[in-house]
């Protein structure tokens, strides 16, 4: 096995019996004078968390986690282990940190399987490529290039710039602060975004979204959940197919879809287009008074509030017309449920 620091060098001097959420401290290599803007990290069974720091700061810490023993294994013990199962290195070449660690072979014992996280610590101007299928991965004040998957666990992003590419299958998002192009998907838990701007897409196949402060072009959806947004500029496409839609303080252009739950809804500025259509439930808009509108809207009935210098038909299940000589549209199509329309 290439294993590119030796198994002397680490039991002499960089193995630690320090305790951390992830197991037991086993490298902590310093990587300041290597001026790092690329980070290459994989490991089959443990998280990685990445850190933007000043370059003086910079390093990589690699813990170890006994799945069947906890952390009661010794170094001696751990250094066999990685020698003997494990194809485990850490290099830097041309400003790139890589790290390796996955199992030479598949394992029949549990017991006998060790967990490999990192946490890595570089400058902040830095791209990642990270994988891990046993763990979750953190990301916090990095501008660049950040593509990374895990199968086993969630992602935390924070104070990231740049493009942003995520992928988890078993677990939950959480992203804020960051902005330019960022693109995530969940296939087992919900979504929260908050303070982001750009173009944002976010997707899960289990779990509910959540939208707070964002800002730009934005594109959400869910199989198995409610949407709850607040506080949205821009442009926001969003639907779910199991779950209910609740928006405050939209400003912008707005499409939204359900097909299992109601849909309330309220618009501070009107951008483009309103679409709202649910086919499982009720919908409840608020828009601005004394706007001028394009009003196409189906219903099992209809209610409004507070509309005036409207043109055009009104019946118990359709408004077709405007208010004050047209402009935005607005289409809103609810299949078996109620229309309430409040201008204020």
């Amino acid at each position: 096995m290439k294993f590119i620091f030796s198994f002397l060098f680490v039991v002499s001097g960089i193995f630690a019996k320090g305790q951390h959420s992830s197991g037991l401290l086993y490298l902590n290599k310093s990587l300041t004078g290597d001026a790092i803007n690329q980070v290459e990290a994989k490991t089959s069974g443990g998280g990685i968390e990445v850190t933007g720091v000043s370059p003086s700061e910079a390093r990589i810490e690699v813990y170890i986690n006994g799945n069947g023993r906890h952390n009661d294994y010794t170094k001696e013990e751990i250094t066999k282990i990685l020698s003997e199962d494990y194809d485990f290195s850490v290099t830097v070449s041309g400003n790139k940190l890589i790290a390796t660690a996955k199992p030479k072979r598949n394992f029949n014992n549990w017991n006998n399987q060790i967990s490999i996280s990192y946490n890595i610590f570089v400058p902040a101007n830095c791209g990642t490529h990270l994988n891990t299928s046993g763990g979750g991965i953190s990301i916090t004040n990095l501008k660049g290039e950040q593509n990374f998957n895990t199968s086993g666990g969630g992602l935390d992003l924070k104070g990231l710039t740049g493009k942003i590419y995520g992928r988890t299958s078993g677990g939950g998002i959480d992203i804020s602060d960051s902005k330019e192009d960022i693109d995530l998907e969940t296939s087992g838990g919900g979504i929260e975004a908050r303070h982001c701007s750009g173009q944002i897409r976010l997707n899960t196949s289990g779990g509910s979204i959540e939208l707070a402060d964002l800002n730009g072009n934005i594109r959400a959806s869910t199989s198995g959940g409610n949407v709850d947004a607040e506080k949205i500029r821009g442009e926001l496409v969003t639907h779910t197919s199991g779950g209910n839609i609740s928006m405050t303080s939209v400003s912008g252009s707005l499409e939204a879809s359900t097909s299992g739950g109601d849909m309330d809804v309220e618009i501070l500025e009107t951008g483009k287009y309103v679409k709202l259509n649910n086919s499982g439930g009720s919908v409840h808009l608020q828009i601005p008074k004394g706007k001028g509108l394009d009003l196409d809207i189906h219903g099992d009935r209809i209610k409004t509030e507070g509309m005036n210098n409207f043109s055009g038909s009104m019946e118990k299940q359709s408004i077709s017309g405007t208010i004050n000589g047209g402009g935005t549209p607005v289409d809103i199509h609810a299949g078996s449920g109620g229309v309430t329309l409040a201008l204020r």
